[in-house]
């Protein structure tokens, strides 16, 4: 199908149950869905929005485009959790059915107010020249899961601004409201906003953050502000930055700066930018406070302008699995939220000599899989894990002890997405390699180093699952310990 403008904006209400059913059936065709992640029903999932624990449950919204594998007239999907992993589909709860949101309800964020859920986007509306008018939004969420009072706060962009402001994300500080934005100024250069609000909702521009980054992009995205101990943290997806080494190597980056914000003055004195995640498909996370009080992530596991082997069965992306962050002499910690331990199921365990020769483990169950490895000595130059299948389709890991480099290959992997500059990333890491903590699902890939120093996260589209795990290593030996669990579905 060619996906013209006029397609691309058709909604939910252009087509029949019937027609709808025979989208999700050819879903459900694709040897590619996943088990324990949240996925589309039909079409395309993209920016995680509304993240919070509300009434003794995690409420999560993700932009979602319901008719084919592209970006079109968005609306936000909601499902709903216990223990951040057994997610339950309540189905679209904001559509794109007023004036200022016409053409799509863009992303944003929510926040409890006594008793009441509030939802704060990003209304895309195009006028009859097709010029874009942005409205910043606010909306109720009642008990039956059903959006009310949608209100209009700001329309279109502030002065020395393009029509590229979107993604609220807000908060509540001192008896007044805030959020911060992501925008373009008219020099075409991303920026973060801050507005300020009171009990009515009524909202002022505050100003930009202050931060040493004046020429880094085109525009950020998804800005996301909070304090984590006694750092403050700006996670943001600066677009338009050229690729530097192992550095940026994705169309967009997604990362954060950290270091002191001053809400008065709105200077932040930070470090320099980081990136969250150093594999192939991560982008517009979003953050909250879990049950136990702690900083929670979770991203969208895919990228904008890229085509995935999914598309043919009308579906695309995914979310990663839910990350604790710390902080930790000044870098971001992320592991792996303790409630998908309840995914496991099974479990062997193993102590081994790496050698040249392939040492093999079969995997306990290889399209769910946890594996963690621990490294008790290491005496090698190179140690490569390699995760193969019986039609010789396999994704390869690799450290060399000597230069720090950690290497993710993916280009024998299967299938592989188009658009996207060569199938390696790598990461520089601060500290020998101790662990690995990897999860395996269907068609994805989340790998933890060293407790949560570095991520990288990918999707794999193999033929057949991944069986076998082949662990060698040049010039030396590597003494280690594995834990292999079977994950359940999610």
């Amino acid at each position: 199908m060619e996906w013209t403008r006029e397609a691309r904006y058709r909604g939910l209400s252009s087509i029949t149950n019937e027609e709808f059913e025979s989208m999700t059936d050819k879903v459900h065709q694709s040897p590619w869905r996943q088990h324990f992640h949240v996925q589309p029903v039909s079409g395309l999932l993209n920016d995680p929005n509304g993240f919070i624990y509300f009434k003794g449950q995690y409420h999560l919204f993700y932009q979602w485009y319901p008719l084919g594998p592209v970006h079109g007239l968005k609306y936000w999907y909601h499902v709903v959790s216990d223990d951040l992993i057994h997610f339950e589909n309540k189905g679209p709860v904001v559509y794109p059915d007023t004036t200022y949101d016409s053409h799509g309800a863009y992303s944003g964020s929510s926040i409890q107010i006594e008793d009441q859920l509030y939802l704060f986007y990003t209304g895309n509306h195009r006028t009859k020249d097709w010029k874009r008018v942005p409205y910043q939004m606010v909306a109720t969420l009642n008990d039956a899961f059903q959006v009310k009072d949608k209100q209009p706060l700001i329309e279109g962009s502030p002065q020395g601004y393009t029509d590229h402001f979107r993604d609220p994300k807000v908060w509540q500080e001192n008896g007044n409201y805030y959020f911060v934005i992501g925008a373009q100024t008219t020099a075409q250069t991303g920026r973060a906003l801050i507005y300020q609000g009171d009990t009515t909702f009524k909202f002022h521009l505050l100003g930009e953050i202050q931060t040493g980054l004046s020429d880094f992009g085109y525009m950020w995205e998804c800005p996301d502000l909070f304090k984590l101990g006694n750092k403050d943290v700006l996670i943001f997806c600066p677009q338009g930055l050229e690729a530097d080494g192992m550095n940026y190597r994705n169309i967009y980056q997604s990362g954060y700066i950290i270091g002191d914000f001053d809400l008065k003055t709105l200077e932040m004195k930070h470090d320099g930018f980081v990136e969250l995640d150093h594999g192939f498909d991560f982008y517009a996370p979003q953050t909250t406070i879990s049950k136990e009080g702690e900083r929670v992530l979770i991203g969208w596991m895919g990228l904008p302008d890229i085509n995935y082997p999914t598309d043919v069965y009308n579906w695309a992306h995914c979310l990663t699995l839910p990350r604790v962050l710390k902080v930790k002499e000044n870098t971001l910690i992320q592991t792996v939220h303790p409630d998908v331990e309840k995914l496991r199921v099974r479990s062997n365990e193993t102590t081994m000599d790496i050698t040249n020769d392939n040492t093999v483990l079969d995997l306990i169950q290889p399209d769910r899989s946890e594996i963690n490895i621990s490294i008790v000595e290491n005496e090698a130059d190179v140690l490569s894990i390699v995760f193969s299948n019986q039609v010789e389709e396999a994704v390869k890991i690799t450290y060399d002890k000597n230069t720090g480099v950690f290497e993710l290959d993916r280009s024998q992997s299967g299938e592989l997405p188009n658009n996207q500059d060569n199938q390696k990333r790598s990461v520089q890491l601060f500290d020998a390699l101790k662990s690995l903590r990897i999860f395996i699902d269907t068609s994805s890939i989340e790998i933890f180093i060293n407790e949560g120093t570095h991520v990288m996260t990918s999707r794999l589209f193999p033929v057949k699952p991944y069986q076998y795990c082949q662990l060698s290593s040049e010039s030396g030996t590597v003494k280690m310990e594995t834990k292999q669990y079977e994950l359940k579905r999610g």
